[in-house]
């Protein structure tokens, strides 16, 4: 592995997984809305704020960081957060960043990085998704929806990659401690 371009870096699983590649020598691109929170005193990570539910951004960045690491052969695709109530509690507009974060901005990320991989003829993209991307549950309308589609594009994405040597994976976890529960009414 040479380096590994994490959304969602600053937090939680995605950072967690910075930490981890941090520690073997792995160089992070960590892609984040607030880096404050993980400040590594490290030369390997290389921290790039991003709001990642302004997709319209999103082709010019990835266009941007590819060019300037073009050693990235990995990807985990972490971005995202959770709002659990029930969904005429939602305006139209919280549905759809919420909605471009967790899922539209994945995919327009994926899109870049695997036409890069793609080319490379190699490389492994690691898409988080949740248990709630198998069973829907009450109060996570739009978490399930996104996390639901987050499935259908990773098995589709894997048979399209697949052939050219990029590997998809998807990861299901339950529910993690992790600061993704500090604005939450409910903990695991």
């Amino acid at each position: 592995m040479k380096a590994a371009l994490i959304s969602g870096s600053s937090s939680g699983i995605g950072r967690a997984i910075s930490e981890k590649f941090l520690e073997t020598g792995i160089k992070v691109i960590g892609l984040a809305r607030d880096h404050s929170k993980f400040k590594p005193d490290e030369k390997n990570y290389i921290p790039i704020e991003a709001d990642l539910s302004k997709v319209k951004r999103l082709p010019e960045l990835m266009k941007f960081i590819l060019k300037e690491n073009p050693d990235i052969d990995v990807f985990v695709s972490g971005a995202g957060y959770g709002d659990f109530k029930s969904l005429e509690n939602f305006s139209s507009l919280q549905i759809e960043n919420f909605i471009n974060l967790n899922l539209v901005s994945h995919i327009i990320l994926c899109r870049a990085i695997v036409a890069h991989m793609k080319s490379n003829g190699n490389g492994d993209i690691f898409i988080l998704g949740s248990e709630a991307g198998v069973i829907g549950k009450k109060k996570a309308t739009l978490y399930s929806a996104a996390k639901f589609g987050l499935r259908g594009f990773a098995q589709a994405l894997r048979n399209e990659a697949g052939p050219a040597g990029v590997r998809v994976c998807l990861i299901n976890p339950g529910m993690v401690r992790s600061p993704f529960f500090d604005t939450l009414e409910f903990e695991p």
